[in-house]
Formats: C-alpha cells, sequence, structure tokens
C-alpha cells in the first residue's frame, strides 16, 4: 500500500519560486565587479531569473548542455545558478584560480556548451577560447558600458542587453527530481581533476540538512555572507540555503582580502558567514591591526581544510563569535558534519566542550559514516581508533563524471581519503589524509594535531607537517613554518612549545622556516608540493 501524499519533485526551481512568494522583499546585496553595490530583492532575483531563462532558449541551450560560469560571488552568477539548473541545463562552475590547461582540460572534458564569465576574467577567456572544442557562446557578465571595445572572443554577447530584451514571461518546468542539476570538478592534486555531476535532488535535500539547527542552524533572521566561492563545491550550498530559509543573502564579490570583508559585513549587519582559514586569518589580522570589533557577526563556518584551535579560540574568547567546524568534500554537495554540541554537554567545563567542537563533529540526518582499516573491516567508535574514514548518503557522489560505472564506491560506501577517529557519540575528528599521514615505525603521527598545535604559537602564522625520510623510523614529521611578520622565532623554541603537549614520539625531527606555503585553488594546503620540495631533505636524526 502507497501513501495518499501529493508528490512533487524536489527541484531547485522551487526553491527561487519559494523565496520569491515567501520572501519576497528580501535583499540580496552584492559587491560588483563594475564597483558599486548592488542591491535587489527575491522577487527582483526570479524576475531576472525568468528572463534568463528565456535568454538561454533564445541561445540554443537544451535540456542536459552543460553551461559553464567563470564567476565571483555575485547576483548575476546567482541567477545563473538558479536559471540553468531550472530549465533542466546543467551549471558548471569553472574555478578560475585553476591554471589555464587545467581550466581547458576540464571545459573539453565536460564538453561545456556555452561560457558565461565575469569582466574580470576578459583576459583569461580570450586566451582560452579557440582552445575551447564544444563552447558555442561566450556571454560576457556585465552591462553594455562596459563592454570591451576590441576583443578577441567572437561573437562575443552582452549579458545585460540579453536580460534587458527578454520577457519575464515563463513557467519552470516539471521533469524527474534526478535530473543533472550542476557540474563541480575536484582539485585535482594528484591526476586529472574529477567531474562530481548533482542532482536537483541531492541539492535541495542538501540544503534542507544545511539549514537545520545542528548544522548551519539558518533562518529568516539571518544575513549570510558565502566568503567561500560560488565555483568552490556549491558555495558550500548557502545559495540554496538562504532561499529555502529566506536569509538575507550578501555577496562579496572579488574583493576578499580583510579590509574589504569586514567593511561589507559591517555594512550590512552579517551575521553568518563562511570561509576557508586561509580567508579568516587575513580578516582576522586585519581587524587585529585596525583595532576593530565585530558588531553584527554571531556565526562563522569554517571548513574547506582543519581548522586550527587557535583561529576557534580567537574567533571565540576574544571577538564573541562562534565557530562551526565544518567537515565535507566536493563529492558531498559538500556538508558531511558539523560540530555542535548535545544537550549532555551543557554542564561540561568550556574546556572539555572546547576539545569536542574542535573535532570535525556529528553527521547532518542524511549522511552516514564509518571508519575501516586497509582490510575493509569496521574499526571501534572509541575516540582512539584510526581508520579510513568513508560516507554514504542522499547527496553523496555515486560516480564520477564519465568515470566506468559502480568503480567509485566500497561496498556502497564512498572512500573520502581521510584518516579519522569516531568517538562514542559519533563525534568525528579527521587525523589526516590517507596520503599526508606520517607512518613512523609502525605507528600513525597526525600531522594534522602537530600543525594544530604550531599554529597556537604566538609567531607562528601558517605550518605544514610532513613525513620525510628516515633510515630507522621510515618516516618522521618535518615542521615548516610561516612566521608572523617582524617577529622572532628559533628551531629550538618551536620544538619546546610541543613539550608537554603530545607524546614524545610525536616530536617533529626539524623545523624549517619559509615565506609561504603551497595552497590548491581553494585554500587546501598543498602538501604534495611540499613533499616534492623537501624530498631530498635530511633530517638531523637521520
Amino acid at each position: 500500500m502507497l501513501g495518499l501524499m501529493q508528490n512533487q519533485p524536489l527541484l531547485i526551481s522551487s526553491l527561487l519560486e519559494h523565496a520569491a512568494r515567501h520572501h519576497a522583499d528580501t535583499e540580496v546585496v552584492s559587491r560588483t565587479i563594475e564597483g558599486p553595490i548592488h542591491r535587489y530583492t527575491y522577487a527582483d532575483l526570479a524576475r531576472r531569473t525568468r528572463k534568463l531563462a528565456n535568454v538561454l532558449a533564445g541561445l540554443g541551450v537544451q535540456t542536459g548542455d552543460r553551461v559553464a560560469t567563470l564567476a565571483w560571488n555575485g547576483f548575476r552568477h546567482l541567477e545563473l545558478y538558479y536559471g540553468i539548473s531550472s530549465t533542466g541545463a546543467v551549471l558548471h562552475t569553472l574555478n578560475p584560480r585553476l591554471f589555464q590547461d587545467q581550466l581547458v582540460w576540464i571545459a573539453n572534458h565536460a564538453e561545456d556548451s556555452y561560457l558565461f564569465f565575469d569582466l574580470t576574467f576578459v583576459p583569461l577567456v580570450e586566451t582560452l577560447a579557440p582552445q575551447l572544442k564544444s563552447v558555442k557562446k561566450f556571454v560576457l557578465m556585465t552591462d553594455r558600458a562596459h563592454m570591451p571595445a576590441d576583443s578577441k572572443i567572437p561573437d562575443l554577447q552582452c549579458y545585460e542587453d540579453l536580460i534587458e530584451a527578454a520577457s519575464e514571461d515563463y513557467e519552470w518546468p516539471q521533469f524527474d527530481e534526478n535530473t543533472a542539476s550542476s557540474l563541480c570538478y575536484t582539485s585535482g592534486t594528484t591526476g586529472n581533476p574529477k567531474g562530481v555531476l548533482y542532482s536537483h535532488r541531492s541539492n535541495v535535500l542538501e540544503a534542507y540538512g544545511a539549514a537545520l539547527p545542528d548544522t548551519l542552524n539558518l533562518s529568516a533572521f539571518d544575513s549570510v555572507m558565502p566568503v567561500v566561492p560560488m565555483f568552490h563545491a556549491n558555495s558550500w550550498c548557502l545559495v540554496y540555503a538562504c532561499l529555502l530559509t529566506g536569509a538575507k543573502l550578501v555577496l562579496p564579490g572579488k574583493d576578499m582580502d580583510g579590509k574589504s570583508l569586514y567593511e561589507l559585513m559591517q555594512a550590512e549587519q552579517v551575521t553568518f558567514a563562511a570561509g576557508v582559514p586561509t580567508i579568516w586569518l587575513l580578516l582576522l589580522q586585519y581587524i587585529e591591526k585596525e583595532g576593530l570589533r565585530f558588531t553584527t557577526l554571531k556565526r562563522t563556518v569554517i571548513g574547506g581544510s582543519a581548522c586550527p584551535p587557535a583561529m576557534m579560540r580567537t574567533f571565540q574568547d576574544k571577538y564573541g563569535v562562534t565557530v562551526l567546524h565544518a567537515w565535507g568534500m566536493t563529492e558531498m554537495s559538500p556538508l558531511g558534519s558539523v560540530s555542535t554540541l548535545k544537550y549532555k554537554h551543557k554542564t561540561w567545563a568550556p574546556e572539555k566542550q572546547n576539545e569536542l567542537l574542535y573535532k570535525q563533529g556529528r553527521t547532518i540526518y542524511g549522511v552516514d559514516m564509518k571508519i575501516v582499516d586497509d582490510a575493509g573491516k569496521s574499526l571501534p567508535w572509541d575516540g582512539r581508533a584510526f581508520g579510513n574514514l568513508l560516507v554514504k548518503g542522499y547527496w553523496v557522489l555515486r560516480d564520477y563524471y564519465k568515470s566506468e560505472p559502480g568503480s567509485t564506491l566500497q561496498g556502497g560506501w564512498f572512500p573520502t581519503g581521510d584518516v579519522a577517529t569516531i568517538d562514542a557519540d559519533g563525534y568525528m575528528n579527521i587525523t589526516d589524509r590517507t596520503k599526508d599521514v606520517i607512518k613512523s615505525g609502525g605507528e600513525w603521527i597526525s600531522s594534522i594535531d602537530l600543525e594544530n598545535l604550531a599554529i597556537a604559537h604566538p609567531a607562528v602564522a601558517e605550518a605544514a607537517c610532513i613525513a620525510a625520510h628516515h633510515p630507522k623510523w621510515d618516516e618522521r614529521p618535518l615542521l615548516v613554518v610561516v612566521k608572523k611578520p617582524n617577529v622572532d622565532l628559533t628551531r629550538e623554541e618551536m620544538l619546546k612549545f610541543f613539550e608537554g603537549k603530545i607524546a614524545k614520539w610525536w616530536m617533529p625531527d626539524d623545523v624549517i622556516f619559509v615565506d609561504e606555503l603551497p595552497h590548491t585553488a581553494t585554500g587546501k594546503l598543498q602538501k604534495l608540493k611540499l613533499r616534492e620540495k623537501f624530498k631530498d631533505y635530511k633530517l638531523p636524526t637521520a
């Protein structure tokens, strides 16, 4: 017997229509590439997105076509997020921070038919255009006044001209909720990037999961700034979850420096912001230097890479901002877990509560996880056993785009490539990436734990820990440190800082000071590059 409930497909267009109907006057504020602050409402967004749907039809976009974007966080990119997917085409967000040959490979692999791009990227697209085999049309996301006079891009279209000429009379089509909605490629730190093809169903369900109180706790009472780029894993689903909840949306554009972010946060009374640790480091350095305070910011979610406990303490103790430590992957749409307390923890001492909050936290409903050994045997949830982290769920990848079907999962579970512990209450703690863990004398050492301790030193701006070859122990920890400006720090002082905080055999064998650390296009440390750079480094204990 089946239930007698309505069967409405979970479509991205329903989020747009909900926001326009029930939160019509809620603002979307953008810092534009052209300069001025742009503001309009969810009702305006819906109206212009219907016009965009007619533009796409006029350009010849068909169901299933991959339509690419090269754009920052702004209102036009938001329109494309909803307009492309809601017509049945596939939004493909290209990461402009990648190398040109990577962008060409990705666009050709995706077989992108159309490319919309911001004014910033005119020189880049002029270089890429001849190499993009499948792109039929190029559209510059600006107005007529800012169109280049002599572009080398063939038949370049003006976004605002197309929007102005289009009718706003459009009815969103209904189709299977499992229809592909968007496409995002992994960073590609090893080998070619891999495509993750999301569905309408997966994105809408993930938006529900993201908004839950134990996740990001979003509501119509919030002003939300996604600093995480819209080309990075669905902007952590915030562009969907904000319309689902009716939260005000503040889009920072291309300016990611501390001053620009702080000023926009203050001006738009941002209550919630999301970004990677490297961005928040710049913001904290700016406000500390200028002696400033946050007046409206209450919560921030930090992900993309492990958030150093020292950064969490600074936000919370000095500035009164609650930090949500989150974990996920492009392959997970991306949210998988967030660290929030349970009722039983209310009476715990703050220091003990923080031990939990420093972890990547508990799963969101819709995601399950487990840890296994190298033979695939499940390991206990005791907070001590290290294992390979596997996940499954409603918005977790089944196969990579154009990969051999059935080649990705392990017994129905997705292997994340992370090494983690899980305690009895389900709090998961990433201790390393599988390829980054340091194996010394047959025992594992967590590079992330050592990095977090190093960053807690007042003279350290950033740190990375990698494995260096040792003739007796196979591998030993090598700490690579970036010092804060105008401070002194010696190798001996750095190592002394670890004493009493870790097991003696975890102690790094050496410390190297550098001017900067390499990062991926999404802000993660590139330990592969560090390992290549120091592959012949001879430890003093070797």
